[in-house]
């Protein structure tokens, strides 16, 4: 390929690229409500894997939606990774969905009729919250276990290069990502996504995880903001602004592509197998199709010339990437613990078909019981020791 083409290429090339200095190993933690407890199990198996001395093995940690809850909480641990894991477990595994929203059948009721009232009447009352559930108690609980201001400490310190945040703007339309870090990590803007340094409050955590209706938007700034998955087509690319080379992503959906087969729709699909494939579309969809991508790109700059990849002191480089991801179907898991939910949530959610098995995604997203979130610690645990010694090789090179 002519080096014109070359250059030209180089221009548009979406990865790689970081402005910090490389050989940082960053942490990605999608969303995706409950699921986000198969995190905690494969942060566990790292937690017992890795040597008793390595303290902090992710510099960048970057969160999404449920995962950054995750992420804030490991960030606020640094150093001391594996009593982070711990708290983590600790939350997770003792869950029930009154801790992240309210369950009584009034407070469900009066969220279903605002929220048809504010579509029937003049397009909607733009002074009120428009959700169906209210999760005010996600912020209580989120003030009792992320300990915000040790962020800054453990970057002073040297344990934590940074910590970011997605969010959707609602008003702008971008995919913000707010990062905590060292001080010289530039600010970015690509197309429909920017970064931009703050410091890391409740509010980034609760606008973070603000499920489109399900959950009130949270007005950071001037703006208002819901989940981060929403308009996040590149999930990785904040650690590599932030100066990774390599990173650890932690998945909250299975390969459905192995054993792909088309089979006969034995009916219309419910209102709940509908919602399902959007929740899926908005927090699954965009990181698998964002590793494929990653590959590629490596793939691709392994083939260009060194004279071109330096030329004029670009930092072009590949990243390296370990996925782990679950091995069953929490689709699955979720409908076995369907009848866990809220007897209020279950009675609304049953009249939509969403605890049948074939439409149990939703149920997978909203279902913070303690039973289906300690069988995805499990089986996050089984995932990544499975894998143990590839693990060790990728955190300890």
């Amino acid at each position: 390929m002519p080096t014109t083409l070359w250059e030209e290429f180089l221009r548009r090339l979406p990865v790689g690229t970081g402005d910090a200095p490389p050989g940082k190993t960053g942490l990605i933690l999608s969303g995706g409500g409950a699921r986000a407890s198969y995190q905690v199990g494969v942060l566990k198996a790292i937690a017992e894997i890795l040597p008793a001395e390595v303290e902090a093995p992710f510099e960048i940690i970057c969160g999404t939606s449920a995962g950054a809850i995750n992420a804030a909480t490991l960030a606020s641990s640094t150093p001391n990774f594996r009593l982070g894991v711990q708290q983590l477990e600790d939350a997770w595994g003792n869950f029930h969905a009154g801790r992240i929203y309210r369950t009584g059948f009034f407070s469900i009721v009066v969220g279903i009729l605002r929220w048809v009232r504010n579509i029937m009447v003049r397009g909607g009352d733009t002074n009120k919250a428009m959700s169906i559930l209210d999760n005010r108690p996600l912020g209580g609980f989120l003030r009792d276990v992320v300990k915000l201001d040790r962020i800054q400490t453990a970057i002073d310190e040297g344990h934590l290069h940074a910590l970011s945040i997605t969010t959707a703007g609602y008003t702008s339309g971008l995919s913000h990502t707010f990062f905590q870090g060292d001080p010289e990590i530039p600010e970015w803007e690509r197309a429909r996504r920017v970064g931009r340094r703050a410091s890391i409050t409740i509010e980034h955590l609760m606008g973070s995880s603000a499920i489109p209706l399900i959950f009130p938007a949270v007005k950071i700034g001037t703006e208002y903001f819901g989940d981060g998955a929403i308009r996040q087509l590149t999930p990785i690319s904040p650690a590599i602004h932030m100066g990774a080379s390599r990173v650890f992503v932690i998945g909250v959906s299975e390969d459905r592509t192995a054993n792909y087969e088309v089979q006969e729709a034995p009916h219309y699909p419910t209102l709940a197998k509908i919602t399902g494939h959007v929740f899926d579309s908005a927090f699954l969809d965009s990181m698998q199709a964002d590793m494929e991508r990653l590959e590629r790109m490596n793939g691709i700059i392994k083939l260009i010339p060194d004279r071109v990849k330096t030329k004029d002191g670009m930092t072009l480089r590949p990243v390296e990437m370990l996925n782990i991801s679950p091995s069953q179907s929490l689709d699955e898991i979720a409908a076995k613990h369907a009848d866990d939910l809220p007897r209020t949530i279950r009675y609304f959610l049953r009249h939509s078909g969403a605890t049948r098995t074939n439409a149990a995604s939703i149920v997978s997203y909203l279902l913070f019981e303690k039973p289906y979130c300690r069988e995805l610690i499990h089986l996050g645990y089984h995932d990544a020791m499975a894998r143990e010694e590839e693990i060790r090789k990728f955190l300890t090179p």
